[in-house]
């Protein structure tokens, strides 16, 4: 039996992924950013194989990281967390900061503390979800603020993963 709560009590962040270009772009929340190699800086990426970022990730070989703050705006969420890039187009239809780095990559700096730009090296198929194994090409702190965990989000923010997410579990 697995107890989800005990699966839970690993930390996590989370983040907006971001890939394409200038005129294709889009973004989603992610939970699962982790660095992998310091020598070169590498990081993993786990992304839902139905996200329309995992096509722009695997078109492009390049994705955005935006470390995300506690304070961070419901309309973040809302936006890059709960609603599909083949239903809206996130960077014009809002008003967010979107600027082009990396080989064109979009990096998005509204409520953002860190960004970082990576190139893909490696995916590996592990069910569901496309983990990308990248290395960072640029990397910047924005501010000095503390991040947010998954687990403040679920407690505090009162959040919940939506159904592509790696730590999405069914009601029973």
């Amino acid at each position: 039996m697995i107890n989800f709560d005990a699966i839970s009590k690993i930390t996590y962040g989370l983040y907006v992924v971001c890939s394409g270009n200038r005129e294709k772009g889009n973004g989603y929340v992610c939970n699962t950013v982790n660095q992998v190699t310091s020598k070169p800086v590498k990081v993993s990426v786990c992304c839902n194989k139905d996200n329309y970022t995992a096509e722009l990730i695997k078109t492009t070989g390049v994705l955005s990281v935006s470390v995300l703050p506690e304070t961070v705006s419901p309309e973040i969420i809302g936006t890059f967390g709960y609603q599909s890039g083949r239903d809206i187009e996130k960077f014009k239809n809002f008003d967010f900061d979107i600027r082009y780095g990396y080989r064109g990559v979009p990096v998005l700096y509204t409520d953002a503390i860190a960004t970082l730009e990576c190139e893909v090296e490696q995916t590996v198929d592990v069910g569901t979800h496309l983990l990308f194994v990248c290395e960072v090409r640029e990397a910047a702190l924005l501010k000095d603020a503390p991040p947010i965990t998954y687990d403040y989000y679920r407690k505090v923010k009162k959040g919940i993963a939506p159904k592509n997410a790696p730590t999405f579990v069914e009601s029973v």
